[in-house]
């Protein structure tokens, strides 16, 4: 199951955002699912990658929605607070928005 914040759901039906990225002990969803998220609709998963912190780049935080890096490692800390990532991996998540 994904959940994603309200905050979001403009972008992503526009297109703008087409990834996420999270912190997770294990992927939690798999490339060609389709996941509900309430409120926004239906996601088909397109790939779940492993990756480092220090591997995110520009073009990362682009399809994410964001402006830049920096914004992006904003909106990490903020979603993950050191405590929160104990123990867990970093994955990036691309889908597109089926409605």
């Amino acid at each position: 199951m994904l959940f994603l914040r309200k905050q979001y759901f403009a972008a992503i039906r526009d297109g703008s955002k087409t990834t996420t990225i999270r912190f997770w002990r294990y992927a939690m969803v798999r490339p060609g699912s389709v996941e509900v998220v309430r409120g926004l609709g239906r996601l088909k998963i397109e790939a779940v990658e492993e990756i480092a912190l220090e591997s995110l780049t520009a073009a990362d935080a682009r399809a994410d929605g964001f402006a830049d890096l920096g914004s992006l490692h904003t909106a990490l800390t903020a979603h993950y607070p050191p405590e929160a990532r104990e123990g867990k991996q970093l994955y990036r998540v691309r889908f597109v928005f089926v409605g």
